[in-house]
């Protein structure tokens, strides 16, 4: 069983700064992709930034310059830190990853954390 928990999240004002941290556990061979994801109320889940198991990363163009996503894949955990927050970023984030187990290759959800941006 492979789980993902995510931390960091809270409340902020405008222009503040937040780190996210995600964390995987279980029965890991190996963890190819890990992401942030982000659903606002009423909106569809959107991918916020991406990372290969190189460290190669994709963002979405509206955090483009503002955030970073990183990984240290020797504690199987991604960071993604968010500066010059805005209100339209407030969302519950959710990490998303791609993972190898001895058996199968799955792709693992966390139970997300939110994050608001008061202006």
């Amino acid at each position: 069983q492979v789980q993902l928990v995510e931390s960091g999240g809270g409340l902020v004002q405008a222009g503040g700064s937040l780190r996210l941290t995600c964390a995987a556990s279980g029965s890991i061979f190996s963890i190819h992709f890990m992401a942030w994801y982000r659903q606002a109320p009423g909106k569809q889940r959107e991918m916020v930034a991406t990372a290969d198991s190189g460290g190669s990363a994709n963002y979405a163009v509206s955090v483009k310059g503002r955030f970073t996503i990183s990984r240290d894949n020797a504690k199987n955990t991604v960071y993604l830190q968010m500066n010059s927050l805005k209100p339209e970023d407030t969302a519950v984030y959710y990490c998303n990853a791609g993972i190898s187990t001895s058996k199968t290759l799955i792709a693992v959800w966390g139970q997300g954390t939110q994050v608001t941006v008061s202006s």
